[in-house]
C-alpha cells in the first residue's frame, strides 16, 4: 500500500499546479450584495478595474440586492470554490447579518477570505443646538439627557443605528433611536433638528461639520483621518477604544485553492497600491489597510474580532429580523 500511496501524492501535484497556472482562464463574478451606484458597489468597481488587467481576464460587476445583502453572500458560500465567483461586501453583510438574520451559512466558516480593502471609521456628530462643545461635554449631556435624546439612524441594524448603541454602551446610557430608510435622509433629520445625534460614516459628514452645519466631535478609529485631520480621535477626545468601521473585504466560497487565494490576493494588493485607486479610495474617505493588513489571514482574524465583537452587542440590543 504504501507505494501506491506515493503514487497518488506525486502524480496529484501537477495537476494541482496545472490548475494554478491556468487560473483565471475566463471571467470572474464579484458579487455585491446591495444596488448599483452605491458604496459597496462603487469600490467594487474601483477596484476590479486594475484587477482585470492585472488578471487578464474580465470581471463582472454582479449586484444581488435582498435580505440586508445576505441572498448574495448566500450565492457566493453555494457557488463552486474555484475562484470564479467572489464575494465583495463590508460589515453590514459579512458580520451584522450574522446575529441579525437566520442563515442558512456562516459567515465564518463557509467562506475563504481573499483580502480587507479599505475601511470608513464612523464620526459621532450632533445638531447646532446640542450645547457640548467637545466629547467629554457630550457623553455628559446625553447621559443627562437620555430619557428625551434622540439619535439618528439610517435603519434597523444600519451602521448608523450600531454605531450609537455601541457609543449609549461605552458610557452607560440609552437613547432613542429614530430611524430613517436610508442614511441620507437620516442626515437631513439631523441638519432640521428632527434628531439630536448621529453616528456617521464620516465621509458622508464631514462636509457638513466643515460648513458649520452640524458639530463633530470624534472620529472612530486609532488615527485622524486624511479626509479630516481636523477632527480628534475618539481616544483623544475622552473615549478610548470607541472604534467603528464600515470596512470591505472580498472573500471567496470555502475550499477555494490556496493558490487561487494567493493570486487574487497578489491582484487585490497590486490594484490597492494603484495611484488612481489610491486617490478614488483617498476622496471616498476611505481608508487602505496597511501591507501587513491585507493577507488572507490578517482578513480572517480582523473578521472573527468583529463577530466576537457585534453579535453580543446585538443580542443584547435585540435586534432581530422580522
Amino acid at each position: 500500500m504504501k507505494p501506491l500511496f506515493l503514487i497518488v501524492v506525486v502524480t496529484a501535484i501537477p495537476i494541482a499546479s496545472g490548475y494554478a497556472q491556468s487560473y483565471p482562464s475566463r471571467a470572474i463574478n464579484m458579487v455585491v450584495p446591495y444596488a448599483a451606484g452605491g458604496p459597496t458597489d462603487t469600490l467594487a468597481r474601483i477596484v476590479s478595474d486594475p484587477m482585470r488587467r492585472l488578471l487578464a481576464q474580465t470581471i463582472v460587476v454582479d449586484n444581488v440586492t435582498g435580505a440586508g445583502g445576505s441572498i448574495a453572500v448566500g450565492r457566493v458560500v453555494r457557488a463552486a470554490p474555484d475562484g470564479y465567483t467572489l464575494s465583495i461586501g463590508h460589515w453590514g453583510s459579512h458580520v451584522v447579518n450574522g446575529a441579525y438574520y437566520t442563515l442558512p451559512f456562516d459567515l465564518l466558516t463557509d467562506l475563504d477570505p481573499v483580502a480587507m480593502l479599505a475601511s470608513n471609521p464612523q464620526l459621532i456628530v450632533s445638531k447646532l443646538a446640542v450645547p457640548a462643545r467637545n466629547l467629554k461635554e457630550l457623553i455628559a449631556w446625553s447621559k443627562a439627557n437620555q430619557d428625551k435624546l434622540l439619535v439618528g439612524s439610517g435603519g434597523i441594524a444600519a451602521s448608523s443605528h450600531m454605531g450609537g448603541i455601541y457609543f449609549q454602551s461605552a458610557i452607560g446610557a440609552k437613547f432613542q433611536y429614530v430611524h430613517y430608510r436610508g442614511g441620507a435622509p437620516a442626515l437631513q433629520a439631523l441638519l432640521g433638528g428632527e434628531v439630536d445625534v448621529y453616528v456617521t460614516q464620516i465621509s458622508g459628514a464631514v462636509s457638513f461639520v466643515r460648513t458649520g452645519k452640524i458639530k463633530g466631535y470624534a472620529v472612530t478609529a486609532k488615527s485622524r483621518q486624511e479626509i479630516a485631520p481636523e477632527i480628534p480621535t475618539v481616544d483623544e477626545a475622552g473615549l478610548p477604544g470607541l472604534y467603528t468601521s464600515v470596512w470591505h473585504a472580498l472573500w471567496a466560497p470555502k475550499g477555494t485553492p490556496k493558490d487561487v487565494i494567493a493570486k487574487l490576493n497578489g491582484a487585490v494588493i497590486a490594484a490597492l497600491a494603484d495611484a488612481t485607486v489610491r486617490k478614488r479610495f483617498g476622496d471616498l474617505g476611505q481608508e487602505i489597510p496597511s501591507r501587513e493588513e491585507l493577507t488572507p489571514q490578517a482578513l480572517a482574524a480582523y473578521h472573527k474580532s468583529e463577530i466576537d465583537k457585534w453579535w453580543p452587542l446585538i443580542k443584547a440590543a435585540g435586534l432581530k429580523a422580522e
